[in-house]
């Protein structure tokens, strides 16, 4: 009989998220994947789980699917985690998804913490549809991604890195126009957890003035301006995503 893949969300910051059942499925798998294990081990360590843990990353997942698979369809269970957050959402997890499915091997996620979430609802902008985009090409095809996002009836959602984003917040001032609306979101659930809304050209100067720290959560609000049928058939086939 097949084991089962576990995709388990972890906290974006606070310890105190995480769920009682993904502490107990971590407890009971086999083997736990994880994006980093030194970061993973200091959660494994506050619960009290002592799964042995293997590295799984964007490095090296094409080369270990197929022991994993074959794990999994002798009857182990694995779980999956990323340092933050839920699996295959801007992490590694996808591929491992997907070829559990082209094996007809189970695979089971639990609900869980993620950054754009709380940060599109705090963000004061509609959230009722929406188009998670994640990270942003850094060189080829940047601008003409950032086109299509800025033109977009729905809100979008952009991670970025602190380093990068009031060059980012640019980019998007450039691309949608200064005066569209926004939020920067930073270190959810953590301490210094804070949002930033304002104009786009706000938020940049803004962020040009006070270097930011921690994971960036960047709410960009929709384009208001009437939609062409060209664009209509363009927008139902890339999005929205929620």
């Amino acid at each position: 009989m097949a084991g089962k893949l576990y995709i388990v969300p972890t906290p974006v910051g606070n310890l105190a998220d995480m769920a009682p059942r993904a502490v107990e499925t971590l407890k009971n798998a086999d083997l736990i994947l994880a994006e980093d294990t030194r970061t993973s081990g200091i959660l494994m360590k506050h619960f009290g789980i002592a799964t042995p843990m293997a590295s799984h990353h964007k490095f090296n997942e094409h080369n270990d699917l197929s022991p994993i698979l074959d794990r999994i369809a002798s009857g182990q269970t694995v779980a999956l985690v990323s340092d933050a957050g839920t699996p295959g959402i801007s992490d590694p997890g996808f591929m491992l998804s997907r070829e559990c499915r082209r094996r007809n091997l189970p695979v089971e996620t639990l609900p869980g913490p993620t950054a754009f979430v709380p940060a599109l609802v705090n963000s004061g902008l509609p959230c009722d549809r929406f188009f998670f985009e994640g990270f942003l090409p850094q060189k080829k095809g940047r601008a003409t991604r950032l086109e299509f996002l800025a033109s977009l009836p729905v809100s979008f959602i952009v991670y970025e890195s602190p380093l990068r984003l009031s060059k980012t917040l640019r980019n998007l001032a450039d691309a949608c126009g200064k005066e569209r609306n926004a939020s920067v979101s930073r270190e959810i659930s953590k301490i210094h957890d804070t949002t930033h809304r304002g104009t786009l050209i706000e938020l940049a100067e803004y962020f040009e003035a006070n270097q930011a720290k921690g994971e960036i959560v960047i709410v960009i609000g929709p384009d208001d301006k009437p939609v062409d049928k060209t664009h209509k058939n363009k927008y139902r086939q890339d999005g929205p995503q929620n």
